[in-house]
């Protein structure tokens, strides 16, 4: 039963389209800043681009993925048919138009803001209203998660949630208070200083708004990525998972310890008092938790396969693994990049150590290998693992998918493995053009070079992996029933307070409110923390 493809196979290619635009934009980005390009003379043309390619990557690849994966997982983890089609449609249509209203402010100039809403520069209203049209449309699609999940529970009483289900609904729910925080910034306050009803805003409070979202949007773009580490990768390498209730913890503690953690973001920020700076670094720090929780689940899983296919002794299983199989290839990739990620998140998270590299190519380095090297690898992984069924086709080339997911792995730390070392250098990230013939800074041209040979391989990677699923023919087989995969306790009842999310949103709320509530009271108090507004494009 699969009665939901079209409207996934929506979600999915007007994601992995939009997708291939923005890989191409940071691509020139690269080129034109580095010293194989002579200078464009006009950065207007630079900060266009940054902002339409962080744009996508951040808000509408993100969450057009999980919106197509998470009706995927309803149909098939609940087998039924999905409920709301209509207004799924709708929520996907207000998508694309939000998408296509942004990109068109953004292609005429009128909001090169950087993506990030930190006033006082201010876009155009057009490009905050289709952001806001993409998030309503991904609100819908929360509203029917929810919804289907409480159908099934009214007729299924006492079953136990599927997994994917599970961190699916979480994912959701996540999303959900998380985006609250920008829809408020820009609601209350960007849009009114857009449409120039007022000519200050409050910065220092809409830099507090917009850090609430800021960093648990990291979470909502990971949730995809670790429901395909729990409940695809265990099965689509021969094995089991380890642990259904180790994934369930997962998924709940990135609910709660998600969001009191984006302050660490205005460390350098002098509104926000240094107390509650303190607090959301030590909060940021359990995050990991649920991290390490899933590097120890899944290499158990790992292992498990290996067993089963023959491996002996300490590390026997390691060389009897699938290594020619893609998903092997891409889950072990995105674990080594989410290695040097982390450790790398370990600096910005520190109090101390943050000034070290606050506001340089260092931060950019760190999110890249985050988002685009261990999420979005694993992004590539559904898709592989879901078109078969989407397509009704057969199995896909697994020599051109091995290829393509090596060179997102070389290229992506070509990419940002050179950024890291002038971060530490003190390269400012953010900066249209550097000029490389100044004694100072000479010797770090070749950083630049290599990270736009990195970004050459990764516009090869993403025209294979778009290759790959055009070339699938749809109706040219009927492939096996889907399934999820399967734990080592298969059967086993999951603890009642694991079974459900109530319990874990009110924490989420609840910590939010106590992490934020102060810090947004105080700034909302002071009329000092307004600034006149900068409009940006209406020179």
């Amino acid at each position: 039963m699969f009665l939901a493809r079209r409207l996934v196979l929506a979600h999915f290619w007007v994601a992995f389209v939009a997708f291939l635009g923005a890989i191409l934009l940071g691509e020139w980005q690269m080129y034109i800043r580095s010293p194989l390009h002579a200078w464009v003379n006009n950065p207007e043309h630079y900060y266009r681009s940054v902002t339409a390619h962080g744009t996508v990557m951040a808000y509408v690849l993100p969450t057009l993925v999980a919106m197509g994966f998470g009706y995927a997982i309803t149909e098939l983890a609940l087998k039924r048919p999905l409920i709301g089609v209509r207004w799924a449609w709708g929520g996907f249509w207000l998508v694309v138009g939000g998408t296509a209203m942004a990109a068109v402010t953004m292609a005429i100039g009128k909001a090169s803001i950087l993506y990030t809403f930190y006033p006082p520069m201010i876009g155009s209203p057009f490009y905050y209203l289709g952001v806001v049209l993409v998030v309503v449309g991904s609100w819908i699609w929360v509203a029917l998660m929810a919804i289907n999940l409480r159908s099934w529970k009214d007729d299924n009483p006492g079953a136990t949630v599927p997994l994917a289900m599970f961190g699916n609904v979480a994912g959701a729910y996540l999303w959900a208070w998380t985006s609250l925080g920008a829809a408020i910034e820009v609601l209350v306050l960007i849009l009114p200083a857009s449409l120039g009803l007022t000519d200050t805003i409050n910065a220092g409070l809409a830099r507090v708004f917009f850090s609430w979202t800021l960093h648990a949007i990291v979470y909502f773009w990971l949730m995809p990525a670790y429901i395909a580490f729990y409940t695809i990768v265990p099965r689509a390498i021969g094995g089991r998972l380890y642990s259904d209730t180790m994934g369930r913890v997962a998924f709940v503690l990135f609910l709660v310890f998600s969001m009191p953690i984006g302050i660490h973001h205005l460390f350098a920020d002098p509104q926000v008092g240094a107390g509650f700076k303190f607090v959301h670094a030590a909060m940021t720090a359990m995050v990991s938790v649920p991290t390490l929780l899933t590097v120890f689940t899944i290499v158990a899983s790992v292992e498990i396969a290996g067993r089963l296919r023959g491996g002996k002794g300490l590390f026997g299983w390691v060389k009897a693994l699938p290594w020619d199989n893609p998903v092997m290839l891409a889950v072990t990739f995105s674990f080594i990049m989410l290695g040097f990620g982390g450790a790398g998140g370990l600096i910005n998270m520190s109090y101390q150590l943050n000034e070290t590299i606050h506001n340089t190519q260092w931060v950019t380095g760190h999110f890249h290998l985050i988002f685009a090297g261990a999420i979005v690898i694993m992004y590539m992984v559904v898709a592989y693992d879901l078109w078969p069924q989407l397509m009704q086709c057969k199995p896909l080339s697994k020599g051109i998918m091995k290829l393509q997911l090596w060179l997102w792995f070389v290229g992506m730390l070509v990419l940002s493995l050179p950024w890291h070392l002038v971060g530490l250098l003190g390269m400012p990230r953010r900066m249209a053009y550097y000029d490389y013939t100044h004694p100072a800074i000479h010797p770090q041209a070749w950083t630049v070079t290599a990270s736009a040979a990195g970004g050459l391989l990764l516009v090869i990677s993403v025209f294979l992996f778009v290759f790959v699923l055009a070339r699938a023919r749809k109706g040219t087989a009927v492939p096996a029933p889907y399934t999820f995969s399967e734990p080592v306790h298969a059967g086993a009842p999951a603890p009642v307070a694991l079974n459900g999310l109530g319990l874990w949103v009110a924490m989420m709320i609840g910590l939010t409110v106590v992490n934020y509530g102060y810090p947004i009271v105080q700034l909302a108090s002071l009329k000092e923390a307004s600034v006149p507004v900068v409009p940006i494009g209406s020179r």
